[in-house]
């Protein structure tokens, strides 16, 4: 099912708040923590990635990760569809870095599952075979869900090469956030996901008018051209809107090109 996102605190609580580290979270390939944030009588937990933390990558300019994760998430607002938590670039207590609200998933939600049928049953999507150990494998599928499906449209639009299952967060009451959109953005096709279940079919209508109106809010000198200028440089600005302008004229979700691993690794 589809829901509308819950009533999240806004921007400006992560923007202007204090931060207060409480913890690590170890599991992270990047500096990631755990923290409180308090403005004007109220306070979340949020997540804190400063670019000091960042881990250096081959294919990606060093110390932007955490403004791509904002660009992710000025791109999913302008979808209206909500899917990525809200999201600002500010200082904090080890310099400038990505904030982010904490979102609490449902345990109980399945978006992900092996099986050892040759074909996925009904409400799910095939992705592909997968090693289960001692020389077996299993169907890789995901739920057929309206939220993964716009997620996945979503990240035809910014390129993610890194869509893993621990990076769904579906929340209590059935909307679903993705998050770490570090590696978004690139000017080669670099898409790596788990969602290729609807790969090669038509975009469904409420993913035609979104990329509709994403291209005219990329025309040069709208707000959110503007503001994708200040996080990504204007060759990756003008293969957001390349990559917008194809998936309109194509009418369909993206295949694998095969010139890179479809599949993120590990998996989870």
């Amino acid at each position: 099912m589809s829901s509308s996102p819950q009533t999240l605190p806004g921007a400006e609580l992560l923007a202007r708040g204090e931060l207060t580290v409480r913890g690590r979270i170890r599991e992270a390939s990047n500096a990631v923590l755990y923290c409180s944030v308090a403005y004007d009588g109220r306070e979340a937990a949020c997540v804190y990635k400063p670019v000091a933390g960042e881990r250096p990558l081959w294919d990606f300019p060093d110390g932007n990760l955490a403004r791509r994760e904002v660009a992710a998430y000025e791109v999913s607002e302008a979808t209206g569809w909500g899917l990525v938590p809200p999201t600002v670039l500010r200082d904090g207590p080890y310099g400038e870095g990505m904030v982010q609200l904490w979102i609490e998933a449902d345990p109980g939600a399945r978006l992900l599952a092996l099986t050892e049928d040759e074909e996925p049953g009904e409400g799910w999507k095939a992705v592909g075979e997968a090693e289960v150990g001692e020389g077996r494998t299993a169907l890789l599928v995901h739920a057929d869900t309206p939220g993964l499906r716009r997620l996945a449209v979503l990240d035809a639009v910014i390129n993610n090469g890194d869509r893993k299952g621990g990076h769904l967060l579906p929340a209590p009451g059935g909307h679903l956030y993705g998050i770490d959109h570090g590696v978004t953005f690139h000017v080669e096709d670099k898409l790596r996901t788990l969602l290729w279940g609807w790969a090669g079919e038509a975009l469904p209508a409420e993913a035609v008018e979104v990329l509709d109106g994403l291209d005219r809010a990329l025309t040069p000198g709208a707000p959110l051209a503007t503001r994708l200028a200040e996080l990504l440089t204007g060759a990756e600005v003008a293969a957001v809107r390349a990559r917008v302008a194809a998936l309109r004229a194509g009418g369909h979700h993206p295949e694998p090109s095969g010139r890179w691993p479809a599949l993120p690794w590990p998996p989870v």
